[in-house]
């Protein structure tokens, strides 16, 4: 029995949408935006990250257990983060 998957159509809009959100981040980089630099090109990694973990790596369609494995580095990533700019914007 075949697998639903989002079939060829689909890994190329997504890929499609990765490659935009790409040029995305470099013309964002030319725009002096100050300290919200950071926060937009974290933000488009994040919808990309995303992306890839959906579709390529199929997280779609996985268990709360499998969802549980892959959030629990994103939430220790979030603490790095925030422990890091705490550190470097209250000095």
């Amino acid at each position: 029995m075949k697998e639903h998957g989002p079939g060829n159509v689909g890994y190329i809009a997504v890929w499609a949408a990765l490659v935009v959100l790409t040029a995305a981040t470099v013309a964002v980089s030319y725009v002096h935006l100050g300290m919200m630099n950071i926060v937009v090109a974290l933000l488009i990694a994040s919808v990309k990250a995303s992306l890839v973990a959906l579709f390529f790596m199929h997280l779609r369609r996985e268990s709360r257990l499998v969802w549980g494995f892959a959030l629990t580095p994103v939430f220790f990533l979030v603490l790095i983060i925030a422990g890091t700019l705490s550190d470097t914007l209250f000095r």
